[in-house]
C-alpha cells in the first residue's frame, strides 16, 4: 500500500471516528434532557398525589368530623395552589384538570361542611386529577 493510500485510509477512518463521537455525543445530549424533563415530571405528579391526599383529607375531617381547625378551608387553599402550581411541570390535560380542581373548590370550599354534593363534587375533581396523573406516568419514556 502506498503512503498516499494510507494516509487517505487514516483520513477516513479520522472523519468516521468523528462522526461516531459527534452521534454519540448528541444522542447522550438528548437523552440526558429527556431524562431531566421526565424526572421533574415525575417529581411534580409526586408532589401533587401527597397535595390531593391532604386535601382529601381535610375535606372529610371538615365534612364527617365537622373540625374547624383541622378542616380549615385555609389549608385547603394553599394545596389547591401547589396542585395548581406544579400541574405547570406537566402536560396540557392534567394542567386543565388541576384548574377545574381549583375552580370546583373556588365555588364549594364554603359547603364542605354542611354539604355532601360540595364533598362529592371536590372528591370527583380530586380523583380526575389522579387519573390524570397515573396516565401521564405510565406514558413517560
Amino acid at each position: 500500500m502506498k503512503l498516499s493510500e494510507k494516509i487517505r485510509l487514516y483520513q477516513l477512518s479520522l472523519i468516521a471516528s468523528m462522526l461516531f463521537a459527534f452521534v454519540g455525543f448528541a444522542y447522550n445530549a438528548w437523552r440526558l434532557e429527556v431524562s431531566e424533563q421526565n424526572n421533574n415530571i415525575r417529581t411534580a405528579c409526586f408532589e401533587m398525589l401527597k397535595e390531593l391526599a391532604q386535601l382529601e383529607q381535610l375535606i372529610y375531617i371538615a365534612h364527617y368530623d365537622q373540625n374547624r381547625t383541622e378542616g380549615s378551608p385555609r389549608k385547603g387553599w394553599i394545596s389547591v395552589g401547589l396542585i395548581n402550581d406544579f400541574s405547570y411541570l406537566t402536560n396540557g390535560d392534567l394542567q386543565q384538570s388541576a384548574r377545574t380542581l381549583k375552580t370546583t373548590w373556588n365555588e364549594n370550599w364554603q359547603n364542605i361542611y354542611a354539604s355532601t354534593q360540595a364533598v362529592d363534587l371536590v372528591v370527583n375533581d380530586i380523583d380526575s386529577v389522579r387519573s390524570e396523573i397515573k396516565l401521564l406516568l405510565n406514558d413517560l419514556e
